[in-house]
């Protein structure tokens, strides 16, 4: 397989992944340069002589340390620029908070930007954003802003990354591709669900008012049962070949190990059956 080639960022973008060149070594860490010839400290902590020599390209993550000047990482924070985290409050003064975003350096949360008083030791789901008079990076709680509301090139079954980031009487709020607000209804969610959870999920319909109604499913039967099927013949393959469930299992040990409805299940085991891709016996399934 030919390897694809790095290409050096044009300029250092900060709250970002950066590919830069490698250039100068002194006392403090590498410096590494951007195309336009601007140049960004990575700190002996980070540098690995025998796997950065001088002229090579790194992918590093660029944000400013405690005296607001850029700095480099090769670790990779929580979420980036853009990007919304479930973060954690280590901190708190009058001006705002501080969370954990996996870095050194804590992220501030100005008070401006809190909905809520924050307490220290709770998780808040933040978006991250960049202060372009200071170039620093602050998250924000107030996120409906930044919802994008042109939703061209959406469509039902599109397949979108989101995180939950609140519970609602209908069911879960999320953020689908960091930038579309979205719903997940309870009615259709056969697994646990928590604040700050990751997931793959299916756009059922764009709504008018630029919100979109998901699931974690995908829509339609054909969809739901080919979905299924990966899902079972998986499971099968990673218990070497044999499970212990039936027609008549429970719904909610279903539910628990695969992820879906008992009448779903059902409907999928009888698919499976007839292409026979698994056989069933009093004692469960078995893969063929």
């Amino acid at each position: 397989m030919q390897e694809i080639q790095k290409s050096k960022n044009l300029s250092i973008a900060i709250g970002e992944l950066n590919t830069l060149e490698v250039m100068r070594d002194t006392d403090y860490g590498y410096f590494l340069e951007a195309k336009d010839g601007k140049e960004v400290l990575l700190p002996n902590v980070y540098v690995m002589e025998d796997e950065m020599p001088m002229g090579s390209l790194l992918d590093v993550f660029v944000y400013t340390d405690s005296e607001d000047r850029p700095v480099a990482t090769t670790k990779m924070p929580y979420a980036k620029l853009g990007e919304y985290g479930y973060f954690t409050v280590v901190d708190y003064k009058s001006y705002g908070a501080f969370v954990n975003w996996g870095l050194p350096k804590d992220l501030f949360v100005p008070l401006s930007q809190q909905k809520e008083h924050f307490n220290i030791g709770k998780k808040y789901v933040l978006r991250i954003c960049l202060d372009e008079q200071t170039g620093r990076l602050y998250g924000t709680q107030k996120i409906g802003k930044h919802f994008n509301r042109d939703m061209k090139g959406l469509h039902q079954n599109k397949v979108l990354d989101s995180i939950v980031i609140a519970k609602t009487p209908l069911g879960y709020k999320i953020v689908a591709d960091n930038q579309y607000e979205g719903m997940l209804f309870d009615n259709e969610i056969f697994e646990e669900l928590r604040i700050g959870d990751r997931k793959k999920v299916y756009i059922k319909s764009v709504r008018k008012d630029f919100k979109l109604d998901c699931s974690l499913q995908p829509i339609g039967k054909k969809a739901k049962i080919n979905e299924a099927e990966a899902t079972i013949l998986q499971l099968l393959k990673e218990a070497n070949g044999t499970l212990p469930f039936t027609y008549k299992s429970d719904a909610e040990q279903i539910q628990k190990v695969f992820g879906m409805s008992k009448k779903n299940f059902k409907r999928t085991l009888t698919e499976l059956i007839e292409s026979k891709q698994i056989q069933l016996s009093d004692d469960g399934l078995t893969l063929l």
